[in-house]
């Protein structure tokens, strides 16, 4: 039982950063009355952890090959308790946004950190066995963050969530540092400043860009800031090019699929960005209590967790252009069910839709890495992995952006209006995400088995013809 004791300090992180994307889904409401903040003010809180993670993963990941990658996590780990406290105890909107984005880089650093501690610690069968618990305790976050959020809003405050992880982390901290070893690399290449800050500027400037158009229509000002994204990523690619250690290689984009793996990463994220605005509308139209509403988003939370688990051991060795499809498509019929709501709709008309989505999601949760290894060189497979999680953390802000310009344009006094669209949107993206899919994902490459047996069984005849 010793020996999985660090999979348990490994979990324990991955659950609380995971838990703290969805956490506040529906709590947000809440916040906003405590905190007098507009719904473009709410979605900051949301988008600035997901960005962080998003714009932080590749770089930490060099910071972990060099420091080790224990080191990272723990101080992933100390970052993150800080930044929980502080958002915790936020007066106002602004300060509670500002520490979310510290949180998140303590969450990066936890993130990038718990791949290279399984694969230190496990071999053979127990790091199969580890990864398919740690692929559970991810879906875990995800199913039970909208439930926790809801019991701890209602019954203390959304104050609550925050303070929770402080026993926590201190708990997986002195469970780490007994547990786990450290792997310093000091040879590993340096972060790449340039990329990483041009990287910034596009996904910060892109993302605002959408929450402005959002809030106050298509300006001057939203054109500017797409302008700049738009810039800055062509500024990012000619950095990455000229760069000897590129945290990205971007000729990779250059494999049809690749590009589209990416794409497809991107478009799993839409159902999870539509449950902000689902529950928007089922607290300010239906009525209904944090609890209440979190109970009403488990259907999807619950259906991808049983099904990661259930994928996760029967659709071994299936395609994963078959799974990743599939689970884009379903994921895309779900969000169409949950549309077509009008003023007499309640929470159980989203279930049927939740449920279809959260299977199709737990599909492609264990096939999305398998996808990500077949489109690039083994050489690559590291920089892919890095580029998926990159991707993975994207998705949810990005379509929290896109998102919250449909749910507000022309949605009037009803918010259920503009919910309608952005399911019809979210069902669009994993339509089309399907499509890619089975047009461009590879199948893994065949294991030459045979061919060997036959090479090493002539070469022992040659030896054996030749001592007789």
């Amino acid at each position: 039982m010793r020996t999985w004791w660090p999979l348990v300090a490994i979990c324990l992180g991955t659950f609380m950063f995971l838990l703290d994307t969805t956490v506040l889904n529906v709590a947000l409401p809440d916040i906003g009355t405590d905190l007098n903040a507009p719904l473009s003010g709410l979605q900051w809180v949301l988008n600035i952890y997901t960005l962080a993670l998003a714009v932080l993963t590749l770089p930490f990941g060099s910071l972990a090959d060099r420091f080790g990658a224990r080191n990272v996590y723990v101080a992933g780990l100390t970052v993150f308790a800080l930044a929980s406290l502080t958002c915790a105890l936020a007066p106002n909107t602004g300060l509670l946004i500002a520490s979310r984005a510290v949180q998140g880089i303590g969450g990066a650093a936890m993130s990038v950190s718990t791949f290279a501690l399984i694969g230190a610690v496990y071999r053979g069968p127990d790091r199969a066995q580890a990864m398919g618990v740690f692929g559970a305790v991810t879906g875990l976050g995800a199913a039970v963050g909208p439930m926790l959020g809801g019991v701890l809003t209602e019954c203390l405050s959304w104050r609550a969530a925050f303070f929770l992880n402080l026993p926590l982390v201190a708990g997986t901290v002195a469970l780490t540092l007994r547990v786990l070893g450290n792997d310093r690399r000091p040879e590993a290449h340096r972060i790449d400043l340039p990329g990483t800050a041009v990287f910034a500027l596009c996904t910060g400037a892109l993302v605002y860009g959408l929450t402005r158009a959002g809030e106050d229509g298509w300006t001057p000002t939203v054109y500017a800031l797409i302008a700049l994204a738009a810039a800055a990523l062509v500024l990012f690619v000619v950095v990455e090019r000229r760069c000897v250690q590129p945290m990205l290689d971007v000729r990779l984009f250059g494999r049809a699929s690749f590009a589209a793996v990416m794409v497809c990463v991107l478009a799993s994220a839409a159902a999870f960005a539509a449950l902000l605005f689902t529950s928007v509308w089922l607290q300010s139209d239906l009525g209904l209590g944090p609890v209440r509403a979190g109970l009403a988003l488990m259907p999807l939370a619950l259906a991808s967790f049983a099904t990661s688990l259930i994928a996760g051991r029967t659709l071994h060795g299936t395609s994963p252009r078959l799974i990743v499809g599939t689970g884009l498509l379903l994921s895309g019929i779900g969000c169409a069910l949950q549309s077509g709501l009008d003023a007499h709709s309640t929470a159980s008309s989203v279930a049927l839709g939740l449920a279809v989505t959260g299977i199709g999601v737990g599909m492609m949760g264990p096939a999305m890495a398998g996808a990500v290894f077949a489109a690039v060189p083994a050489e690559r497979s590291g920089m892919a992995a890095g580029a998926m999680t990159t991707f993975r953390q994207l998705g949810p802000t990005l379509g929290i952006a896109v998102f919250g310009v449909l749910f507000r344009t022309g949605s009037g006094a009803a918010p259920v209006e503009g919910l309608n669209r952005v399911y019809v949107a979210a069902a669009a993206v994993g339509v089309i995400g399907a499509a890619l899919a089975y047009t461009f994902v590879r199948k893994p490459a065949p294991v030459p088995t045979a061919p060997v047996r036959r090479e090493v069984s002539t070469a022992a005849s040659g030896v054996n013809s030749t001592q007789r």
